[in-house]
């Protein structure tokens, strides 16, 4: 099951990896295989376009970057249960790695929001086990306006678009940013829906479990750091709603090997808003991680 019609001009997937659970999880690729394995993880409502640069950028310098769509997103399947809870969402990270093309090897993990708290809790709670891990704007500590801020943009437009303009004006109205001088580029994001409209490429149904699960998140994610011994970076964002300065330095006083990066020109949207910077962070951090 997944999300309707592609539009003209979506990209295909370099990979459509089936798994034991029964998903088929969908992803990019950049480098030699056999170099050492870099996972990117995209945050809710996202996929696995919002790190096309830095995975090039990752590929060129010597690693194998990959990033998926996760589940209920992109091409990847939707869940048949429409479950996007915590623990269903770190099955399916035990599972993607456990594909053939990535069984057998210890990545350093790289996510923004929703995939940060997955790979967060998949390492700190002991499921899998990584060479790094890397948490692009968010932490346990997170701030309410960001979160509700984000949960309404997710919410609103159930009805769908009549055109990719529309999107384009929604886009630049929650990212308040400059709209997109050409539209085209936006067909990846939507997909055409039996109605006709189009529609986000993300299951909507997931925003039950982050709502179930949100009062609890703290706790759980604040568990998990302080089982982490793994090399790790906390990247933030100076313009960020999401996570604070504050938030930032209760997560490394729960992870005291942690190290820190603030780009302050950056939002939430760090890769987005500030890539080059983001992508020197990055590559410092895995030269000192693998040696």
């Amino acid at each position: 099951m997944n999300a309707g019609q592609r539009l003209p001009g979506t990209p295909d997937p370099m990979h459509l990896w089936a798994t034991d659970a029964g998903l088929r999880i969908a992803a990019d690729s950049w480098g030699d295989p056999a170099a050492p394995l870099v996972l990117l993880g995209h945050g809710g409502g996202q996929t696995r376009h919002a790190w096309r640069d830095t995975g090039r950028r990752l590929g060129d310098a010597g690693y194998y970057a990959v990033a998926v769509d996760c589940p209920g997103h992109g091409d990847s399947d939707w869940a048949e249960d429409g479950e996007y809870g915590m623990d269903a969402q770190v099955r399916g990270l035990c599972a993607l790695l456990s594909v053939p093309a990535l069984a057998g090897r210890q990545p350093v993990l790289v996510g923004a929001s929703l995939s940060a708290e997955v790979f967060l809790l998949a390492v700190g709670e002991g499921l899998i086990k990584a060479a790094g891990l890397v948490l692009v704007d968010y932490a346990p500590q997170t701030q309410e306006e960001g979160y509700l801020r984000n949960k309404a943009f997710m919410e609103a437009h159930v009805d769908g678009f009549a055109s990719l303009e529309e999107v384009a004006d929604a886009i630049a109205s929650h990212r308040g940013g400059p709209r997109p001088s050409r539209v085209d580029g936006l067909a990846k994001v939507v997909r055409r829906g039996a109605d006709g409209r189009l529609h986000w490429h993300w299951d909507a149904r997931m925003l039950d479990s982050r709502v179930r699960e949100y009062p609890n998140r703290y706790a759980r994610m604040s568990a998990a750091a302080r089982r982490l011994t793994l090399p790790t970076l906390l990247v933030r964002g100076g313009r960020s709603d999401v996570l604070s300065e504050a938030g930032a330095r209760d997560f490394l006083e729960m992870v005291p090997q942690s190290e820190y990066v603030l780009i302050a020109e950056a939002g939430h949207m760090i890769a987005g808003d500030a890539n080059d910077a983001f992508g020197e962070a990055v590559l410092g951090f895995l030269g000192r991680a693998l040696g």
